[in-house]
C-alpha cells in the first residue's frame, strides 16, 4: 500500500469518524426536541439522521474491509463488500422514507401544536452539522460511490434541515400547522430523489454492469484499432469495488510474435484514458483452426 493510499484511508477514517461522532449527538437532541416540541417534522429527520448513521458505520467498515489482503479463499479480498454496503445502505434509507412518509400522510389530516421556537433552533444547529459532515466527503465523491453515497447523504440533510428551519418560521408567522408535516413529505421527495442515482448505480455495480463513465464500444473501437490486432471477443468490464475497475478481454493478432511491451501498452492506455486499474488480455493467432471456445456466437459478445 502506497504512502499516498495510506494517508487517503487515514483521512477517510477521520472523517466517518467525525461523521458518525457529529450525527450521533445530533440525532439524540433532534429527536428529543422534537417530541418536546410536538414536530414531526423534527422526529422525522431524526429518523433520518440515524439512518445515515447506519449508513456512515456500514461505508466505513466496508473501506477498512476492503484494505485487506487477498487470500487463497478471496482472491479478490472484500473490496466488493463496499459495492454491496451502498446498495444495503439504498435500500434502508427507502425504508425510512417509507416511514416517515406515512406517517406524515396521516399527520397532515390531522395537524398538531408545535413550538416554533424549538423547532428552527434544532434544525438550525442541524444545518451546520450536517453541511460540515458533507464537507469531510467532498474530496473524495468523484472516486468513490461509498464517499458520494455518504456526501448525498449529508448534503441532503443540510438542505433538509434548512428547510425545517424556514418551516418553522412560516408556522410562527401564520400560525398553520399542516405546515409541519408538509415539510416532513417534502424531506421524503428531496431525498427520494437524491437517493435514487446512488440506488441505481449500486443495483448495476452489484451485477457487474459496465460502472458509470466507462464507453464500451469506445474501448472496443481503442482495441480494434490497434496495429495487428484484427478482431476482438469476450470483452467484459466490471466494478471489484466502488473505487476499482476490471476488464479481460481476447485479441486476435496476425503478429507471430507478442512481447512485455505490446501488453505494457495497452494496458496504460486503459488506465490514463478509462480508469481502468486490472486489466487481463488474452492474446490469440488469427487462424482457422483452434478457434478459441469463447468466440462463438452463444458467448457474450457486444
Amino acid at each position: 500500500m502506497t504512502h499516498d493510499h495510506k494517508h487517503g484511508m487515514n483521512n477517510h477514517n477521520r472523517a466517518f469518524a467525525i461523521g458518525v461522532i457529529l450525527n450521533v449527538l445530533f440525532v439524540f437532541i433532534e429527536a428529543g426536541y422534537g417530541f418536546i416540541a410536538g414536530s414531526l417534522a423534527l422526529i422525522a429527520d431524526a429518523g433520518h439522521n440515524l439512518s445515515d448513521v447506519l449508513s456512515l458505520l456500514l461505508a466505513w467498515g466496508a473501506s477498512l474491509l476492503a484494505s485487506k489482503k487477498p487470500t487463497k479463499k478471496r482472491t479478490y479480498g472484500f473490496r466488493r463488500v463496499t459495492i454491496l454496503t451502498s446498495l444495503v445502505s439504498a435500500l434502508f434509507l427507502l425504508v425510512t422514507l417509507g416511514g416517515i412518509a406515512w406517517e406524515s400522510v396521516r399527520r397532515f389530516f390531522d395537524p398538531q401544536p408545535v413550538k416554533e421556537i424549538i423547532i428552527i433552533v434544532v434544525a438550525a444547529i442541524g444545518v451546520v452539522i450536517n453541511s460540515i459532515t458533507a464537507l469531510l466527503f467532498i474530496s473524495g465523491k468523484k472516486h468513490d460511490l461509498n464517499l458520494k453515497g455518504a456526501y448525498l447523504h449529508m448534503a441532503a440533510d443540510a438542505g433538509v434541515s434548512l428547510g425545517v428551519v424556514i418551516a418553522g418560521i412560516a408556522m410562527m408567522l401564520t400560525g398553520r400547522l399542516w405546515i409541519d408535516p408538509a415539510i416532513s413529505i417534502l424531506i421524503v421527495v428531496i431525498i427520494l430523489i437524491a437517493t435514487w442515482g446512488l440506488l441505481r448505480n449500486s443495483i448495476n455495480l452489484s451485477i457487474d454492469a459496465v460502472p458509470e463513465g466507462i464507453d464500451l464500444c469506445e474501448i472496443e473501437n481503442y482495441l480494434i484499432g490497434l496495429k495487428s490486432v484484427s478482431c476482438t471477443h469476450d470483452l467484459h468490464v466490471w466494478a471489484l469495488s466502488t473505487t476499482e475497475t476490471a476488464l479481460t478481454v481476447h485479441l486476435v493478432t496476425t503478429r507471430n510474435s507478442i512481447d512485455n511491451t505490446f501488453l505494457i501498452k495497452i494496458q496504460k492506455h486503459l488506465h490514463d484514458h478509462f480508469g481502468i486499474g486490472h486489466t487481463t488480455i488474452q492474446i490469440e493467432q488469427e487462424s482457422s483452426e483452434n478457434n478459441c471456445r469463447l468466440n462463438r456466437p452463444e458467448c457474450v459478445q457486444i
